[in-house]
Parts: structure tokens; C-alpha cells; sequence
């Protein structure tokens, strides 16, 4: 009986590989549709949608009016017509990005205004404390709604609606349903009304609100793209569990994003006292209405997790740009609120259709 003998070591194995396929694998394929590849495109951009409807709407207004429309005052007026809604928006932004929603966004706007109003008229404080105080109940009042959220589990839905009727009310009973007008604030504390003040640039007429809301959307940007806070807000929408089982503080980051919603919020109360130059609690009424459109014709998904602050932008600039052609072709108002609940529903329509290429 013969031993075994081990096997020769077999040093030529490269010599198998010679033949053989150097494809590399690929699971995005070429089997894509035209459609596909586009809808593809859209999740990856999801401010795209929002930027081809305004270029579009531009082109459209600019043929029917020509030179009444495309010009420098024309196109910066509706920027300054948009400013507090872009603003709003932002603070909606980040809280629809948690798969959240805040209907007491207007709501807060006005009562830090009637604050920083109230402190300096009612109760002779120095304008300079004033407006951080307005920012500091705008903090207070998100906290609120972050915590009744994050720490008692309650539906952001309800909350905010109860937040709402509880801010709206608190406007009138502080400030006794009075309106302080534009030439007692002119006299006496002008600075509230600073970001309403005008400056030119060539044609263009920029307001210092307007300049307010691109450097906010900038920050807002960068924070959500480039630091870690931005990336968990996102884990936190897309979700939560996932999110906190990574190392998420996901009760911590959903109050941190309200927190930072009520600020932004006192921000856009400063700027409607500049825009309209008086502080009265009746003004904002619809302010959550309106961001809530800028960010769903913006392409930021209700459902969270997806989007970008400049579709936002874009979806505010939108309805900015279809109620300034409109009115100025001389169409019924009527027609404006049309288009724009189109455009709500449409958008809506292309979310969904959008997130079916994560599947």
C-alpha cells in the first residue's frame, strides 16, 4: 500500500482567471428606461421638479408681458414679497423633515412680534433687549412643542394645532387686540423696524428682510449638508428607529429641531415688522398655510427623510411669481388660489411617484 502523496502546489492559478469575463458587476444596469433614469434623477434631486416649474413659470410670464415682467424692480419685488414666507418655510422645512408637521408656525411669527413690540411700548425696555426677547419666546414656544412630542408622544399633528389656538389666543389677550402703528415705532424704535429697510442694487430694490432669508436658507443649507446634526435630521425622518439603534438622540434631535423651527419663526416676525411696519396681532393668519405649500411644491416629502432647502426656496419663488403674473395680467384672484392647489396636489402626485425609485 502506497502513502499519499500531497498535492504539487499548484503556482499557475492566474492562469484560470485568463479567459475569463472582466466585467464588472452592475445592478443599476443599462435596462433603464428613459423614464426611469429620470425618475432616478428626481429622487436624487429633489429640488429639481420644484426649479423646472419656476423656470417654466418665468419663461411664461416673461412672453405674455415682456418687459413689464422681466425686469430688475419687478423680479426683486416678488423677492420681497416672498421673504417671510421663505423664511416660515425654512423653520416648516426642518420640521417636515422628521416626518413632523407644525401648524402653529404663523401663530408664533406674531406673537415674538407682539413681544418685542409690547417690551419696548408697554414696558419702556431698550429695543436691543427688546428683539431677543421676541427670539426667545419664538425658543420657549418650540420647546414646548418639541417636548410634548419627543417626551410625551404626542402626534405632531395635535400638538401644533393645540399650540396654535393657545399662541393665537395669547397675541390677543397681550396685546389687547391693539396695533402699534409705523410712526410710533418710527420714533421710537426704529431698529424694529430695520428689515424692512430698502437699498438698490443697479434697477434692483433688495430689502435687508430679503437678504435675511438668503442668508439663513445658506446656513440652513450647509448645516443640513455638511455637519452631523443635518445628517441625523435626516436619519430621524427617514427613520426613527433605524436612527436611534445608529446612536441617534432621536428625543433630543426632535427637540433641538423645534427649538430651532420657534426661532426661526421670531425671525420672520422681525421682518414682518419691517415688511409692514406696524405690529399688530392679526397679521400672519395663514402663514402656516403658506409654508406648508412652499414646501410641498418645494419637492420636500411629507413623509420626511427627503428633500432640500432650496426647493423651498423654489416653491416659495413659485407661488411668488404666480400671484405677481397673475395680478399683473389683470385675472381674478380666484385663479391664483386655482393654480396653486393644482400645483399642491401635482406635486404631491410626483412625491410619490419619485420615492417608488428607492424601491
Amino acid at each position: 500500500m502506497t502513502e499519499p502523496t500531497a498535492a504539487s502546489p499548484h503556482h499557475d492559478y492566474e492562469k484560470v482567471l485568463k479567459d475569463s469575463s472582466t466585467d464588472v458587476a452592475s445592478f443599476d444596469g443599462d435596462k433603464k428606461t428613459p423614464g426611469q433614469k429620470f425618475q432616478h434623477f428626481l429622487h436624487t434631486s429633489p429640488s429639481a421638479v420644484s426649479l423646472i416649474v419656476l423656470v417654466a413659470a418665468l419663461l411664461v410670464f416673461g412672453i405674455l408681458l415682456g418687459g413689464k415682467f422681466f425686469n430688475a424692480f419687478s423680479l426683486t419685488l416678488i423677492l420681497q414679497q416672498v421673504a417671510i414666507t421663505g423664511i416660515i418655510g425654512a423653520a416648516q422645512t426642518l420640521v417636515i423633515m422628521t416626518a413632523g408637521i407644525d401648524l402653529s408656525v404663523g401663530a408664533i411669527m406674531v406673537l415674538s412680534s407682539v413681544v418685542m413690540g409690547q417690551m419696548v411700548f408697554r414696558y419702556g425696555v431698550p429695543v436691543e433687549i427688546a428683539i431677543p426677547c421676541g427670539f426667545a419666546v419664538g425658543a420657549i414656544c418650540g420647546f414646548i412643542n418639541g417636548f410634548l412630542i419627543a417626551r410625551v408622544k404626542l402626534p405632531p399633528f395635535i400638538v401644533t394645532l393645540g399650540m396654535w389656538q393657545i399662541v393665537l389666543a395669547t397675541n390677543f389677550l397681550y396685546s389687547s387686540n391693539e396695533t402699534i402703528r409705523s410712526q410710533e415705532i418710527e420714533a421710537t424704535a426704529p431698529l424694529l423696524q430695520f428689515l424692512g429697510t430698502t437699498f438698490k442694487v443697479g434697477g434692483a430694490v433688495f430689502t435687508f428682510g430679503v437678504v435675511a432669508m438668503v442668508l439663513l436658507v445658506a446656513a440652513l443649507w450647509y448645516v443640513l449638508n455638511q455637519t452631523a446634526w443635518g445628517r441625523h435630521l435626516y436619519a430621524v425622518g427617514d427613520d426613527p428607529e433605524a436612527a436611534e439603534l445608529s446612536g441617534v438622540n432621536v428625543k433630543r434631535m426632535l427637540i433641538s429641531v423645534y427649538v430651532l423651527a420657534g426661532t426661526i419663526c421670531a425671525l420672520a416676525g422681525w421682518v414682518s415688522i419691517g415688511r409692514n411696519g406696524s405690529v399688530s396681532p392679526t397679521v400672519g393668519q395663514f402663514a402656516n398655510i403658506e409654508s406648508i405649500t412652499a414646501v410641498v411644491i418645494g419637492g420636500i416629502s411629507l413623509f420626511g427623510g427627503r428633500g432640500s432647502i432650496l426647493g423651498m426656496v423654489f416653491g416659495a419663488l413659485i407661488v411668488g411669481v404666480f400671484s405677481f403674473g397673475l395680478r399683473m395680467l389683470g385675472t381674478d384672484v380666484q385663479w391664483t388660489y386655482l393654480l396653486i392647489g393644482v400645483l399642491i396636489i401635482a406635486a404631491v402626485a410626483i412625491d410619490q411617484w419619485i420615492r417608488k425609485a428607492a424601491g
